[in-house]
């Protein structure tokens, strides 16, 4: 579906009204709480309303154990004076509370006022990325119960040495208004679904688990799609559990290594992405510090960040600053070409704004984070790259991670992993952890397949205590050479 097909221009028009028409407020009292912000002086502040509305069910055993809806309304009020933040926020939208909030954060400035609010520029209408009618969040419960339940029915089928099984989905819709002192004024209404499946099996010596899910900004029709439904993510997440069950432990040492398409793009989102963003940068913490325009990979690697892939779940309309999201350039055939920059970064270390502001909450500051990020194709045939690799290990699926962007280590644990041998996929292996630094791995990229593959719609990020809804994606690649971490030989 065309992206421009989501939104009507009534709908368009209905985002921007909501916080005035079901929350009392006006462009007055934008323009009083913005002109508070700046009474001590000041660079800039902006306004930051947010209305979420959310579900979550979850059923153990067969069980419905979690059933839960919420609301979340509130406001973020953020002056920015130099290098330094004034931050303040409430749950409370009636104007004696906004205003008091705006003059709290008005604190971390000193001197005269130095602007005056009069008006906001209307931000242009864009096609929208999502739809806005028939959301999953919208959905009766009934329905969201069928789609687990049937999650829960087809693990258990799957194989009789699945012992456990759990299944739930999570939705939400949010709408935000941004207004700001250099006079931005822009809303978004943002769909959200996610739905999740784990599972235990068990047989005489060995237990194992497994996980599969997806979503994204999305209907409920998403899950009736082929490969996308209740039963299809439930019987990967038992297989991957069986498969644990008769797996070899995995070797260690340095070797080949090649990652599979999709997921496996979380570990460079970890080890590269996150040391891309502008805010380490400036601080001058990151590993990519001061090297745009020097070769940080091999010229095979192109790694982009974009928000304006349709329905999926790290995808926006605009970011928490009121910007349009875009589509990012990071490393360019190995070079490092920009950072992710969000208006703090982008206006201290004079560098374009990517659009790439975040935060997790009305009561949480933006700073700059990934969207959907992946390394693009290149012209390897996956089955060629295979065929290459004498002895190695190939990595399908990850787990959890660490880095350290100060200098890039990084440790991930593969979930699914097999032994390549002359050439050919053998054994499935547990244990398996690769152990590299972000910068230098990729340069031992040697092969790049013609395979790009986005996850299924599951990410979420941290930092600094803020988690956001991400995608990563990478084709087949190679790495010549890559530390392995392992119990086996």
């Amino acid at each position: 579906m065309a992206a421009a097909a989501y939104t009507s221009s009534l709908e368009t028009l209905d985002q921007k009204r909501y916080f005035f028409t079901h929350l009392g407020l006006s462009e007055r009292l934008l323009e009083r709480c913005l002109g508070e912000a700046l009474s001590a002086g000041g660079d800039f502040a902006d306004l930051y309303f947010e209305a979420v509305t959310s579900t979550s069910l979850g059923i153990d055993e067969g069980i419905v154990k979690t059933a839960s809806q919420g609301i979340s309304v509130g406001c973020g009020i953020r002056v920015l004076s130099g290098e330094r933040t004034g931050f303040a926020y409430t749950d409370d939208l009636s104007a004696d509370r906004l205003l008091k909030a705006a003059r709290t954060a008005a604190l971390i400035a000193s001197g005269p006022q130095t602007q005056r609010v009069e008006g906001f520029t209307q931000a242009p209408n864009s096609p929208s990325l999502y739809p806005i009618t028939g959301v999953t969040a919208d959905a009766a419960i009934s329905e969201k119960l069928k789609l687990i339940e049937r999650a829960d029915k087809a693990a258990r089928a799957f194989d009789p040495r699945i012992t456990q099984v759990r299944a739930s989905i999570n939705d939400e819709l949010r709408r935000i208004l941004i207004a700001a002192s250099d006079g931005t004024f822009a809303s978004d209404t943002q769909p959200l679904a996610r739905l999740n499946v784990f599972v235990i099996a068990k047989d005489v010596t060995n237990t194992a688990r497994g996980t599969s899910g997806g979503g994204g900004r999305v209907t409920l029709d998403f899950f009736a799609q082929p490969g996308k439904t209740p039963e299809h993510f439930a019987r990967e997440a038992a297989r991957t559990a069986i498969l644990q069950l008769g797996a070899i432990a995995a070797p260690a040492g340095e070797m080949e290594v090649v990652l599979g398409p999709g997921w496996p793009g979380v570990l460079l989102h970890e080890a590269v992405g996150h040391g891309l963003e502008a805010d380490f940068n400036r601080k001058k913490t990151s590993a990519f510090s001061g090297l745009i325009g020097q070769q940080v990979a091999s010229s095979k690697v192109t790694v982009v960040d974009n928000g304006r892939m349709p329905g999926r779940r790290g995808s926006l309309n605009i970011d928490d600053e009121g910007n349009a999201t875009q589509e990012t350039v990071l490393i360019e055939n190995g070079i490092l070409r920009g950072y992710l920059s969000d208006k703090l970064s982008s206006r201290l270390m004079n560098m374009p704004n990517t659009g790439s502001g975040r935060r997790e909450s009305y009561s949480a500051i933006p700073m700059p984070r990934m969207t959907n990020t992946y390394m693009l194709s290149g012209e390897d045939d996956p089955g060629d790259i295979l065929k290459s690799v004498k002895r190695g290990l190939y990595a399908v699926n990850f787990g959890g991670g660490q880095v350290d962007i100060t200098n890039g280590k990084f440790v991930f644990s593969a979930s699914e992993a097999y032994l390549i041998e002359d050439g050919v996929i053998t054994a499935p292996v547990k244990g398996a952890t690769l152990i590299g630094n972000g910068p230098e791995a990729l340069k031992h990229v040697s092969m790049v397949g013609n395979d790009l593959a986005l996850d299924e719609g599951i990410g979420t990020c941290g930092k600094s205590g803020q988690s956001v809804p991400v995608g990563v994606g990478m084709p087949t690649i190679k790495l010549d050479k890559m530390t392995v971490g392992g119990t086996g030989r």
